[in-house]
């Protein structure tokens, strides 16, 4: 009896769903995180009797035919992008991206990484990095001297010294947009990187080629929508438990044909 094993699916595609929900509500609290959505599709379909098969000698044909489907399948993990709302911390080194972009990392062996986590530190040496210690690109160093930084909106970084009148500007950081951000390999620790179906990064300096701006100041909060989650946990714990019945119900009626003398 197919119903076991295609209720089977649906289980399995369901306990994916809370898993991915999961997900999501714990990191409610993730700096520039954006929610996951667990996408299904339809499995492979029995012919029991194709649409359109002629059926007579006068050319009549099937209207619908007898398509039996054998369950569903995990079709993606999808990001659901969204600007998270803005929350002001008045640190210098903490920025959030209002608009599309990431903020380039790198990384030790040498490859390009992506956040739209900016709670920048500075190093030993003034080098500003991620929480994990890796350093945004392009390098900016922070003298030690600095008596305070400003960074606008398009980038520029300036420093302030208590024995100078005007400011010295120490570069500009820029932001990396993508064709397809979803197609983003997410690595873990607020890490993006980019592959075929993202396509190349677009660099430039914020507010160019359709960029966001850099709000000094500020964190951009998880994206996560609670009350949506828990809408999402409860249709998930209700659809598993409907198709456990279909097993139930499969199995009374294969123990009805067994004991069938």
């Amino acid at each position: 009896m197919r119903a076991l094993e295609i209720a089977a699916a649906g289980m399995a595609a369901q306990a994916m769903r809370v898993e991915v929900i999961s997900h999501n509500l714990a990191n409610m609290s993730t700096t520039g995180y954006s929610p996951r959505r667990a996408e299904f599709a339809d499995l492979h379909y029995q012919q029991m009797a194709r649409p359109g098969t002629v059926t007579a000698a006068d050319g009549s044909v099937l209207p619908t035919g007898i398509q039996l489907g054998l369950g569903v399948r995990p079709a993606a993990v999808s990001v659901m992008l969204a600007q998270g709302a803005l929350q002001a911390t008045g640190n210098d080194f903490d920025l959030a991206i209002e608009g599309a972009g990431y903020l380039e990392v790198q990384m030790p062996d040498g490859r390009a990484a992506f956040t739209r986590d900016g709670a920048l530190k500075l190093t030993g040496d003034g080098l500003l990095v991620t929480s994990d210690g890796f350093p945004i690109a392009p390098g900016i160093t922070i003298p030690a001297d600095a008596r305070s930084v400003s960074i606008t909106a398009e980038g520029a970084v300036w420093a302030y010294f208590a024995d100078r009148t005007e400011p010295e500007q120490l570069g500009t950081l820029t932001l990396a947009g993508f064709t397809n951000p979803k197609g983003l390999e997410a690595i873990g620790s607020n890490l993006y990187l980019e592959t075929a179906a993202s396509g190349p990064p677009l660099v430039a300096d914020p507010g160019q080629e359709g960029l966001g701006l850099l709000r000094q100041g500020y964190l951009e909060e998880s994206s996560v929508d609670a009350v949506r989650e828990v809408t999402e946990l409860i249709e998930a714990q209700r659809g598993y438990e409907m198709n456990s019945k279909v097993i139930t119900a499969a199995d009374q009626m294969l123990g009805a044909t067994v004991q069938i003398r």
